[in-house]
């Protein structure tokens, strides 16, 4: 059974917080600032390293200045309906 950061899906959401950073015209050092965290965190979070939590998530996303249930709605599509954790 694969590990779910490492599904489509879970890739899906790190896309989705690069392109939401990225449109919001942060770097991952303004975001890093944003949220008190060393620059290597952000790096490690896009890369898939660092897994995040459901309260991390929702902390990155408005520090990236988009409503984490908006981002949220974005990703679900792309979440198989049967998919093994």
């Amino acid at each position: 059974m694969p590990r779910s950061q490492f599904t489509d899906a879970y890739r899906g959401l790190l896309a989705l917080l690069v392109e939401a950073r990225e449109a919001a015209g942060l770097t991952q050092v303004e975001l890093a600032l944003a949220l008190r965290k060393p620059q290597a965190f952000v790096s490690k979070v896009e890369r898939g390293v660092r897994r995040i939590d459901i309260i991390e998530f929702c902390v990155i996303a408005r520090a990236i200045g988009i409503d984490p249930v908006e981002l949220l709605r974005r990703v679900l599509p792309s979440i198989p309906k049967r998919l093994e954790i």
